[in-house]
């Protein structure tokens, strides 16, 4: 690691940026009461009455209220808009086979596919947190050649996802071939907080004890502020 290469932040402020990073990139409590609240209402109505078209249209209407008011208060609406789409193609898969239970698989066959992703990237030398966080840290993807520590956190941490999203499924699955729609609504709403906030708890360990983010933007800036001056310099030196 050149001199350039060498984080400049201490190990406090390090875990400060860690902890705000992890914040904005998985939403924080918010983000977390949009992700659970569509699938719980549904799971509770449909108990409730078994009516799968009062269900998905409570669902749905949640979540769609929910990006309404995060445009209201002007606020980032990328959580929210994810978790209508989620909602919408539950919905629309559900209504298509007329199976409740329909309603809770392409959020599990998402779930499958994200493990998987954050596994082979990972494998492959390229782990998805990676990619994901770079760009928040502000790093890009300075990591993969100029800051192994990090490389090799972001290495964990993918490893924890994908594992922890494998065992997830591994308990969906079966419940979806197995447990009527209740069983499987209530197991997957109970599921949605603790695995994902294991998850998000040791990306941060891991992270935390890595080096320091390389803000790449940062140095575009200084490069960009030295060529300046230089050229200034050779215009004065032209001058004379």
């Amino acid at each position: 690691m050149t001199s350039l290469d060498k984080p400049t932040e201490d190990a406090q402020d390090s875990r400060a940026v860690t902890e705000a990073a992890l914040f904005e990139a998985f939403g924080g409590l918010r983000g977390m009461i949009e992700t659970v609240l569509p699938g719980l209402l549904f799971v509770t109505i449909y108990t409730i009455n078994k009516d799968l078209h009062s269900a998905a249209i409570a669902a749905l209407g949640v979540s769609i209220l929910l990006v309404v008011v995060r445009l209201v208060m002007k606020d980032t609406v990328k959580h929210a808009f994810s978790g209508v789409f989620g909602v919408a193609f539950g919905v629309v898969f559900a209504m298509m086979t007329g199976n409740a239970k329909d309603f809770y698989l392409p959020g599990m066959l998402y779930t499958l596919g994200l493990a998987l992703a954050y596994l082979i990237t990972t494998l492959a030398g390229v782990p998805l947190l990676g990619l994901i966080l770079g760009p928040v840290f502000k790093e890009n993807l300075s990591w993969r050649t100029r800051n192994p520590g990090r490389k090799k956190a972001y290495s964990k941490a993918s490893y924890a996802w994908g594992l922890i999203l494998l065992a997830k499924c591994a308990i969906l699955f079966p419940l979806y071939w197995w447990a009527d729609t209740t069983q499987l609504g209530w197991v997957l709403v109970a599921l949605k907080i603790p695995p994902f906030l294991l998850a998000v708890w040791l990306t941060w360990v891991f992270l935390a004890k890595a080096p320091a983010p390389i803000d790449v933007f940062a140095e575009m800036e200084a490069e960009e502020k030295a060529e300046q001056e230089r050229e200034a310099a050779e215009r004065a030196q032209r001058t004379q």
